[in-house]
């Protein structure tokens, strides 16, 4: 109830959806399901809003159980009170419970520990107290002397003393939150060079920052630096604040309580601020992550939600220099037609023999556009392309496309299975080439950590992102729908309800009997059991099957009102086909959506999902978005002035700006203050990957080869 309570007040929401969310979640529905098909009880809540809201649910059940471990853990010592239990009850954060279970958290032999063996806690206690002068204490010290327990001095005992007092004083969850907090109002980020030589690194050789200004991407870029050794980092902070914060907590002012005073410093410098300092970093690093992860999961989404290009024959060209440039036709559904290799680029620049081939290929199959990788040797491809075009009658155009990922794909065994006749560097180029007609379809084959759209990933915590970027192809995959009789396993493993072993069952299923006709059919599908159905059904479509409301969104639990609607309205099976269904809208809005949902006994917005369905049946929401910029001719970096006005695609959008692909063979940077003619908070406000804009060229560096951008002020 409490957690519920909780959700309720941080998400903005009423009782009602939070109680319906969790338990639609605890009872096994995944988040495309419940987005779309329980909207009714979500409140139209999104996927995003709905994932977000599942990880602080999680959260907060490890919170809770957390919290029982420790009571338990701290009531078998029999050390419990009734004012730790308060604490641990009150605590909002997992660090909060460390904190608190700190002073009762078996350690390794420590220098507290030694003493108290000594028999010093009473010494300890005395001077924690305050009540005697610094010279008593000396004296009472000197009835601990022992040299048979290494305690030869005065200073011994009161050292022993002393190391007690500094890891109670350590262990106080009180003090070493509001020294977290301190830390985070007036701590610095200080870097230095451990080299002397240019790296990437420069601007942070002497650099220094409040920790509570930094930006996600600097952190990334520190913290990389300090993991190749080039930076030297640290936390800092005026430790005469924090030392006035915990001497104040004892009643020290300047001068008196001398032992209880080096106690306290002892506790700072030794035990405190290594431990604050590290926890800080830890904290900015995942924080910076998760910004981080922000977005990758954007950049991601946009990148897999880009518009297809259906029906037209593409050649892939992977380049290289050496062993030459991959070649791959596909036709209109992605079927490899042939494969070659030519030798246009250098060292053996047989151009020509490479141009007779291409055209051969092109006029033969039909093709309509050429993609082509962006790695090595991709600008003398793409040259090579190009001019090639010139030569030739067809309307043929080319498009330079990412190949992130491509060689992990080839390599893989997933690879291999679907193409063992081929070489590794032949199946990077039926990659390239099917990325360009479907992206969505060919990138769910890799890694989505393998893509290359986010900034600093491979220093990430790799689990954490593979879930995240895990969930953004989920919901793409889903938001699009997959054509059941035509899917990978690979995409059909992200369909809602169906993992890796139930979508090789699939495909094993339609080898065998052949087409799927109808959803209902799913159920003979082995270990597809009436769950994994409702959860999957309404995501997969099957195109000219029995039934046309499988070509659509339409869950099959809707069937009987989709049908009453039809009746309802004059409509028949072959309207949805012929798409004759203009008047649908007319008749929901005369009898009232309300009224009609009423009579129809399901929710408003699962009435609205069905017509708009019944209107576009088959629809691909990516077919809505600009389709991708094509191109016949090449610039180059020389042809480049500033001051010129430019087309071109956003490849990839990171905290400080966006990259934008101008037709060069480097992507050109928009700088977060040149995105708008407003100030922008984030680059995300204003472009996306795949995005086709606009920009004017504000500088070239050759040298670097660095090409400054601006959407400011551009016509």
């Amino acid at each position: 109830m409490e957690i519920q309570s909780i959700l309720q007040k941080e998400f903005k929401l009423n009782p009602v959806q939070v109680k319906n969310i969790l338990e639609l979640i605890d009872a096994g529905n995944t988040i495309p399901f419940i987005a779309r098909y329980r909207k009714e009880m979500t409140g139209s809540l999104d996927d995003q809003v709905l994932r977000v809201l599942n990880e602080r649910y999680e959260y907060l059940k490890n919170l809770d159980a957390r919290k029982k471990d420790v009571s338990r853990l701290i009531d078998e010592t029999g050390k419990m009170t009734t004012e730790i239990s308060a604490a641990i009850e009150k605590a909002e954060t997992l660090q909060e419970i460390e904190d608190i279970y700190r002073p009762y958290k078996p350690k390794r032999r420590t220098r507290a520990m030694i003493a108290r063996e000594k028999g010093l806690d009473p010494l300890a206690a005395v001077i924690l107290s305050g009540l005697k002068q610094d010279e008593l204490l000396e004296k009472e010290a000197l009835a601990f002397v022992d040299p048979e327990k290494d305690l030869n001095t005065a200073e011994d005992v009161l050292q022993g003393a002393r190391d007690i007092i500094a890891e109670e004083v350590s262990d106080n969850a009180e003090f070493r939150k509001e020294i977290r907090s301190m830390f985070h109002r007036y701590g610095l980020l200080i870097c230095k060079t451990r080299k002397e030589e240019d790296t990437v690194y420069r601007m942070y050789y002497d650099f220094k920052e409040p920790v509570a200004s930094l930006v996600s991407h600097r952190i990334l870029a520190i913290n990389r630096g300090e993991k190749e050794e080039v930076l030297k980092v640290q936390v800092s902070i005026d430790e005469e604040k924090v030392l006035a914060f915990l001497l104040g907590r004892y009643g020290i002012v300047k001068g008196n309580k001398k032992q209880l005073t080096m106690a306290i410093e002892d506790a700072w410098k030794r035990l405190i601020y290594p431990s604050v300092e590290r926890e800080i970093r830890g904290e900015l690093t995942e924080k910076a992550e998760e910004q981080a992860m922000v977005v990758f999961r954007e950049n991601l989404k946009n990148l897999l939600m880009q518009p297809p290009v259906h029906n037209r024959v593409v050649l892939g060209l992977d380049p290289a220099y050496r062993t030459g440039c991959k070649i791959c036709v596909v036709d209109g559904t992605g079927k490899v037609l042939a494969t070659t290799v030519v030798y246009p680029t250098p060292p053996q620049n047989k151009t020509e023999e490479a141009k007779k081939t291409l055209k051969a290929l092109i006029e033969k199959y039909g093709v309509d556009i050429i993609s082509i990788g962006n790695g090595t040797a991709s600008r003398e491809s793409e040259i090579f392309a190009a001019d090639m075009l010139k030569e030739i009658e067809r309307d043929v155009k080319y498009m330079v496309v990412s190949e992130a990922g491509a060689s992990v794909y080839s390599a893989s065994k997933l690879g291999a299975s679907e193409f063992p006749e081929f070489d590794v560097s032949l199946r990077s180029a039926v990659s390239i080439a099917r990325r360009l007609q479907d992206p969505l379809a060919e990138l769910v084959k890799i890694d989505p950590k393998a893509i290359g759209v986010g900034q600093y990933q491979h220093d990430m915590n790799q689990k954490r992102l593979g879930e995240s970027l895990g969930g953004v192809v989920e919901d793409a995959v889903n938001k699009v729908g997959v054509d059941l009789n035509t899917a990978s396993p690979s995409l059909l493993s992200y369909v809602s309800g169906i993992n890796a072993t139930l979508a090789e069952n699939i495909v094993a299923f339609r080898e065998k009997e052949g087409s799927i006709r109808n959803r209902q059919a799913l159920k003979k599908v082995p270990k597809l059991g009436p769950k994994a159905f409702e959860q999957c059904a309404g995501f997969l479509r099957i195109r000219d099957g029995e039934n046309v409301l499988d070509n659509t969104a339409v869950h099959p639990e809707s069937y009987a009102a989709c049908e009453a609607l039809l009746k309802k309205t004059g409509y028949t099976a072959d309207d949805i086909r012929s798409r004759n269904l203009a008047l649908l809208d007319l008749v929901v809005s005369k009898t009232g959506l309300k009224a009609l949902a009423t009579e129809l006994n399901i929710g408003e917005p699962t009435l609205k999902d069905i017509v708009e369905e019944l209107k576009k049946p088959g629809r691909d929401p990516r077919e809505e978005l600009p389709p991708p910029l094509l191109k016949r001719d090449v610039l180059d970096l020389k042809d480049i002035k500033p001051g010129m006005v430019l087309t071109g695609t956003v490849r990839n959008v990171a905290d400080f700006g966006a990259f934008v692909d101008i037709g060069v063979h480097q992507d050109g940077l928009v700088h977060i203050s040149q995105l708008a003619d407003r100030f922008v908070r984030n680059p995300m406000e204003v472009v996306s990957v795949g995005d086709i804009v606009t920009v004017r060229v504000l500088e070239i560096d050759p040298v670097r080869k660095r090409i400054s951008l601006t959407m400011r002020d551009v016509k």
